[in-house]
């Protein structure tokens, strides 16, 4: 068994199992790559990795050098992964999170010794980002990685996600991944197209003005600069919506076949079923999808005990991801 010298050694590398009981068409497969299986839990691993390497690279960031606090924004995933790679690069961590987060986000946030800040829960993530954008301003000598706006973000999956893709599934035909920060579906979906110019990439997004844990809608009036910088509305073949209840409804389909993963990975799934219902009945096609994270995050939702007209009701003003 191979041996390594740090956790941030098994960041990536992560599995991939096939979910085509849950398909439409017999004639279309589908692949989960499961991110729950990174050591902080989810995809955001290998982000927060890249952000914060890219900027001791830059000089941001001096490995050693005691003192050194970080500030960025999250509701989830992104925050609890920072946080992981700053304990073991002896930086010092502020996350600025909303104050309806669901309470796994605040304990793992403290277990991997954050320091929180709160922000306004009524204005949701993008509430978080001005705060910080604020306090950044105010604290020059803080480091702001900003991972809406890093190049380091899609920069990861490009270099790691999307390899591991094409290695793993080399006749992929579609690749289907949630809409957040869109650093998943910019970097994989650029190495996937590079070398395989058929490849479909779709995005998962919630109609605008409702939630879906992880996902934003870009009608929503914030498009993050690097689905700009990246020239998103070219590289996306389609956007596909999934409601609330049906993120919820996929995630417990999930369960079905032994993976307990989190809200997110049930819209992205749902995004990856409809995709495969659009493919003709006489042709193949294996289509990838990301599963972000696992469901041990989200057991106070209730999600796959309560009644689902109550777990969709209680989503609307408590932040699980």
């Amino acid at each position: 068994m191979t041996r390594y010298a740090s956790v941030l050694e098994l960041i990536g590398s992560t599995p991939v199992v096939d979910v085509s009981a849950l398909s439409p068409k017999s004639n279309v497969a589908i692949w989960a790559k499961l991110e729950g299986r990174n050591p902080a839990g989810s995809v955001k691993d290998r982000v927060a990795l890249s952000l914060v390497e890219a900027a001791e690279r830059d000089g941001r960031l001096i490995p050693g050098r005691p003192g050194q606090t970080l500030i960025e924004p999250s509701s989830g995933n992104t925050g609890i992964a920072l946080a992981l790679v700053c304990r073991l690069r002896g930086y010092h961590l502020k996350v600025v999170l909303p104050t309806n987060v669901s309470p796994e986000r605040r304990q793992l946030l403290e277990v991997f010794g954050a320091e929180i800040i709160d922000s306004p829960g009524g204005e949701g993530s993008n509430g978080a980002v001005r705060l910080a954008q604020k306090l950044s301003a105010e604290n020059p000598e803080w480091v702001f990685l900003y991972q809406y706006a890093n190049p380091a973000n899609p920069l990861a999956h490009y270099n790691s996600t999307g390899p591991e893709i094409f290695a793993d599934v080399p006749e992929i035909t579609h690749f289907v991944a949630g809409l957040g920060t869109s650093g998943t579906l910019m970097g994989v979906g650029r190495f996937l197209k590079e070398r395989l110019p058929h490849v479909q990439v779709w995005a998962v997004e919630p109609p605008s003005g409702e939630i879906v844990d992880g996902l934003r809608s870009l009608d929503d009036g914030y498009v993050p600069p690097i689905f700009t910088d990246n020239n998103g509305e070219q590289l996306l073949d389609r956007k596909v919506i999934v409601r609330p209840r049906e993120s919820i409804e996929w995630t417990r389909r999930l369960s079905e076949l032994g993976l307990f993963v989190g809200i997110s990975a049930g819209a992205a799934m749902a995004g990856a079923v409809k995709c495969a219902a659009t493919i003709p009945d006489d042709e193949k096609a294996s289509i990838v999808v990301i599963i972000a994270d696992d469901g041990w995050k989200y057991l106070s939702t209730g999600a796959w005990s309560d009644d689902l007209d109550e777990v969709v009701e209680r989503a609307k003003s408590t932040i699980y991801f």
